[in-house]
């Protein structure tokens, strides 16, 4: 039985240590790739197409049934067609809008909880039979008022508060990035910004219905389904503010 024991110890040992040594392997990469990059601001990344990513998926979503079209010869309005003249909007496969990154969000809770509880119990002892009841108790603990005498007390009190504010307000060009059956645009767009030696990362995507997009092409951030808008940067400051992977590492394993 101590020997299975050992094995146990020395098979989770071995996890833990395996655990360590990949990410180790893994920080190394990244801290030579950081070495190189000694003296040097951050590096932009080149400009992409967004399906040829390693994680992207198109889009699939629910579709109402298709509607055969309608031609009406002779005719100087197009069926479907959203304006009298060329609409310049994206409708597109490569079209470009500005997605106008309005985010404001405001929380406070407030939450208190109290309870308490009280419960008291007494047996009283007279007459003969008390009497004969008392003469079986040391003097020390009797009493002509009560044989038995509980009480019991309980108090429970909670309180806890969430004040939070968050505000982000910008503008990003996005790209067309896929046209779904039923006319909504699946759109994504990144922006990076370098100042110094910090790089600043907004990232927008999301499905945008054609109808919402203004007339001078730009789309409010509020009106996009599916959105998954990221705001973040890298750099020295970053990585200063970020703690060590070893301390990561620990922080994962370690269940105290």
């Amino acid at each position: 039985m101590r020997i299975n024991t050992d094995r146990r110890a020395g098979h989770r040992a071995g996890l833990v240590l395996t655990a360590v040594l990949a990410a180790s392997l893994g920080g190394c990469a990244q801290t030579v790739d950081k070495l190189q990059q000694v003296g040097k601001p951050p590096y932009l990344s080149t400009i992409q197409n967004p399906t040829a990513a390693a994680g992207y998926q198109p889009v699939s979503m629910p579709m109402p049934d298709p509607e055969p079209p309608i031609f009406e010869p002779n005719s100087l309005w197009r069926s479907g067609a959203r304006g009298f003249f060329k609409d310049q909007r994206a409708q597109r496969v490569g079209d470009i809008l500005t997605v106008q990154v309005i985010f404001s969000d405001k929380a406070i809770f407030d939450n208190k909880t109290q309870r308490s509880r009280a419960a008291s119990e007494g047996f009283a002892a007279a007459g003969a039979l008390g009497n004969a009841v008392l003469d079986l108790i040391p003097a020390d603990y009797k009493s002509g008022s009560a044989l038995v005498d509980l009480d019991s007390d309980g108090l429970t009190t909670g309180q806890g508060s969430i004040n939070r504010k968050e505000e982000l307000r910008t503008s990003v060009a996005a790209v067309v990035t896929q046209v779904l059956p039923n006319g909504n645009l699946v759109i994504e767009g990144r922006q990076e910004v370098r100042v110094n030696f910090e790089m600043r990362e907004l990232i927008v995507a999301g499905i945008v219905r054609p109808e919402d997009i203004t007339a001078n092409n730009t789309i409010d951030s509020s009106k996009i389904a599916e959105a998954r808008i990221a705001y973040g940067g890298r750099g020295q400051i970053t990585d200063v503010q970020q703690p060590r992977y070893g301390q990561q590492v620990l922080d994962i394993l370690l269940p105290f």
